[in-house]
């Protein structure tokens, strides 16, 4: 089977040293200008993985999706729409697309797989792969769980079965839709953890409990199941996001508490917008959410908004722990 990755950053470099290992003849794809691709060019590795030999390297996107009969896409979320532009050139007509990335279209409060039904894919064409692990870790041979979701039982099947090793041991999802959302929003929570790391570490057990309980809410609230909040793709991820020192959001909010600046990409500050915008879309209540999403896009300094966030939250009105159930 010919897989091409498109995107060939931190996770997209792993995702094409892992299904090297499994056996599949494998594309990696990345931008000539970017960065990731040209050390991946000139040393054939990055800090994280090396590069088998039987792994093409190329930076012709055509020649990536015409030699493909899955594409796998791992890319900045909030980039996608526009990358499909110019996917969407090519013959992907029975192509599968397979999206290893977390996120809500920050403009439209899209899911990602909504993203690339809108550029002409079929749903049945389409699947979403997440969950926890840690690149670090997983180069280590220290094993996780993850979960393959799509619209097509068939399609999400035959991934799982097909990708399953004794690194990631794989599950069938249920839900598309909180499998989308609870994948996307555990990065707001870990923006969260970063901040109670510095301010009020303790509250993490708080946030942990009452962050899967509002996306939960959220998720029942757009026809999804919330029992999903609970599953790997939001809380069984919150290990990763909230915990580890590899989580980029988790530092970030670190960073924001201590008023200094974080210099990589951390998803969760968009999608906290994109999330807010879900909530009030839906009437649903995410006052962690709106936290973060304050603290992110305020004004003044970080460590004060951070503060005033938190104290927020506690004069808040009691209610019931399970007030919606």
């Amino acid at each position: 089977m010919k897989i091409s990755v498109l995107g060939c950053g931190r996770w997209g470099s792993f995702i094409a040293w892992y299904l090297s290992h499994r056996g599949f003849e494998v594309t990696s794809w990345g931008p000539e200008e970017d960065f990731s691709y040209q050390i991946l060019k000139q040393t054939g590795r990055n800090e994280y993985v090396a590069l088998e030999r039987n792994i093409y390297l190329t930076c012709d996107l055509g020649k990536a999706v015409k030699s493909a009969e899955i594409i796998v896409i791992s890319i900045s979320s909030q980039g996608l729409r526009g990358f499909m532009k110019r996917v969407m050139h090519y013959n992907v007509k029975d192509k599968i697309f397979v999206l290893c990335m977390k996120g809500i279209e920050e403009d439209t409060g899209k899911r990602l797989s909504e993203v690339l039904t809108e550029s002409g894919v079929s749903s049945e064409k389409i699947a979403v792969w997440v969950g926890p692990g840690h690149i670090q870790s997983f180069v280590k041979g220290i094993p996780n769980c993850m979960v393959i979701d799509s619209a097509s039982e068939p399609l999400k099947r035959y991934l799982a079965d097909s990708f399953r090793s004794d690194l990631i041991r794989f599950y069938y999802g249920e839900d598309l839709i909180g499998t989308e959302i609870g994948a996307a929003a555990k990065n707001v929570m870990g923006i969260a953890a970063g901040i109670l790391d510095v301010l009020c570490p303790p509250l993490k057990g708080p946030l942990m409990a009452r962050g899967a309980y509002e996306i939960s809410r959220l998720i029942k609230a757009m026809g999804g199941n919330p029992l999903s909040a609970y599953g790997l793709a939001h809380l069984g991820d919150y290990e990763t996001t909230l915990f580890s020192p590899y989580s980029h959001n988790r530092a970030f909010g670190e960073s924001l508490a201590k008023g200094e600046q974080f210099p990589k990409l951390a998803e969760g500050v968009a999608t906290s917008k994109a999330i807010k915008q879900l909530g009030e879309r839906y009437g649903v209540e995410l006052p962690i959410t709106e936290a973060v999403y304050s603290v992110c896009f305020g004004e003044g300094d970080g460590e004060t908004r951070c503060r005033e966030a938190i104290a927020g939250l506690f004069n808040r009105p009691i209610v019931s722990e399970w007030f919606e159930l």
